[in-house]
């Protein structure tokens, strides 16, 4: 059984980024929900220049709330971008948690509160369909099916302790994300999110994974291609290769130093 607090504001500025294209049917109701679910929080909208006019609704809904604020973006740049760019927004304007969350309503807002209460005693929280309590609905069973699949192969493949490193509702400190190199991201989709995740696994950064209910979306498109699922499971394959290369490197390379100090073969006289 989950306990949430009434208020975060030990946690400092809360910043929820949610990415939009074509969102003009859902965004008034997520922004609504978000204010409810967690007042103190601040809403970026990061719109990719909608051609539904989605860029100015939220405008519409920042006039009237200070809480609510709008990036608007040249034209249809990925998920990815979009949350870089509204990561750097965050840090320069000195937020302390930041939070990714999708504009379609398949991240309850209402759970939001679980993801912050996790993040007391985390540095990264991940909201999961695939731990005890987590699940899905709506979803067709090939989905669900490619989804799980996808999650196995990552934590095979890259040796991640993390059952939904796909998902995409998730909470950061700040100071995470300066640890996470994000100069250096350039993945997009499913493939992102694993690319954040591993980042912070690999820097010994305190992992969480709280059970969410993942709601599909009832009106729009999914903005997920085959494209991003191939992307991502070539450079999952490719990151745990050169993972492993580098590892077999590292051992070597301390056989040697060790074989030098106790003049084992082939040190030098």
């Amino acid at each position: 059984e989950w306990v949430t607090s009434a208020s975060f504001t030990d946690l400092g500025r809360i910043l929820v980024i949610i990415p939009t294209y074509n969102e003009r049917t859902t965004l008034i109701p997520i922004v609504e929900r978000v204010r409810s679910s967690v007042p103190e929080a601040h809403i970026l909208v990061a719109d990719d220049n909608s051609p539904d006019g989605t860029g100015e609704i939220a405008d519409s809904l920042a006039a009237d709330d200070d809480h609510v604020h709008v990036m608007h973006r040249l034209g249809k740049e990925g998920l990815g971008a979009a949350y870089l760019a509204g990561f750097a927004w965050a840090l320069q304007d000195g937020y302390d948690v930041v939070v990714e969350m999708d504009a379609d309503g398949s991240h309850q807002p209402e759970q939001l509160p679980r993801l912050l209460d996790a993040l007391r005693g985390a540095d990264l929280v991940l909201g999961s369909r695939y731990v005890p309590g987590g699940s899905t609905e709506n979803w067709p069973r090939s989905r669900e099916w490619l989804s799980k699949g996808g999650n196995l192969y990552t934590r095979t493949v890259l040796g991640v302790p993390i059952h939904d490193a796909t998902g995409g509702y998730r909470a950061f400190r700040a100071d995470t994300l300066r640890r996470l190199d994000l100069d250096e991201v350039a993945s997009q989709g499913y493939c992102f999110q694993v690319d954040l995740a591993w980042r912070a696994v690999q820097r010994g950064l305190r992992v969480r994974e709280v059970p969410i209910t993942f709601v599909e979306r009832t009106s729009g498109a999914s903005k997920m291609s085959q494209k991003i699922a191939v992307e991502a499971l070539w450079r999952v394959t490719v990151w745990g290769v050169d993972d492993k290369v580098t590892r077999i490197r590292r051992r070597a390379h301390l056989r040697r130093a060790n074989s030098r100090r106790t003049g084992g073969p082939g040190t030098t006289p």
